[in-house]
């Protein structure tokens, strides 16, 4: 279960034991440490059994299908701009862009995953997840359409509420990515190379 909510981003792996992180904090969660050991551990209110990010991790990691809802019925960007681009890894990707973002996240070595649901309430997916450090990446590839700015500022306001670190690139980081994506990396712990 810790792993689970070290993925969601509530809690952190110290060097013994768990940590609780700022996010863990905002559920509800309290930082305790054995007496005798003085190894951390993390205690959660009740209240935590009832989050749907948390119960949606737990039926994806048990492999549950869940039920279409109303949102992904009328998800237009998905069935509108369908995954059709295979990358090195085997992940289908929605552009161009994406599939030379993934392959150069699997060429360096880095465990990611695409289109991942974000850990909280609200139904939002990121393009690119990286756990090692907790980062999300998002391409933003439509800038002259109004409702893609317009979804590009909600997202933006999600990822600045629950203080997710986030990575944002356009075309023009795409053509420079062994320039720019291990810098970015970095100020998260991430090593490219």
């Amino acid at each position: 279960m810790n792993y689970i909510l070290s993925e969601l981003g509530w809690i952190k792996k110290g060097l013994k034991g768990w940590l609780v992180t700022e996010q863990g904090l905002a559920m509800g969660a309290e930082q305790g440490e054995d007496n005798r050991s003085g190894i951390p551990y993390v205690r959660w209110p009740e209240k935590i059994t009832r989050n749907r990010a948390l119960k949606d991790n737990v039926d994806n990691m048990k492999g549950v299908d869940k039920p279409k809802t109303d949102t992904d019925k009328m998800d237009s960007f998905r069935h509108k701009f369908e995954a059709t681009h295979r990358t090195t890894d085997g992940h289908f990707v929605r552009s161009k862009a994406e599939m030379l973002i993934d392959n150069w996240l699997y060429m360096a070595e880095i465990v990611h995953a695409y289109e991942r649901k974000l850990p909280i309430e609200e139904e939002m997916y990121c393009d690119f997840y990286i756990p090692t450090g907790k980062v999300y990446i998002e391409f933003w590839g439509y800038e002259n359409d109004a409702k893609y700015q317009a979804r590009k500022q909600e997202k933006l306001a999600i990822y600045q509420k629950y203080n997710f670190n986030l990575i944002e690139l356009t075309d023009k980081d795409v053509l420079n990515l062994d320039d720019i994506l291990p810098r970015l990396l970095l100020r998260f712990g991430v090593q490219a190379y």
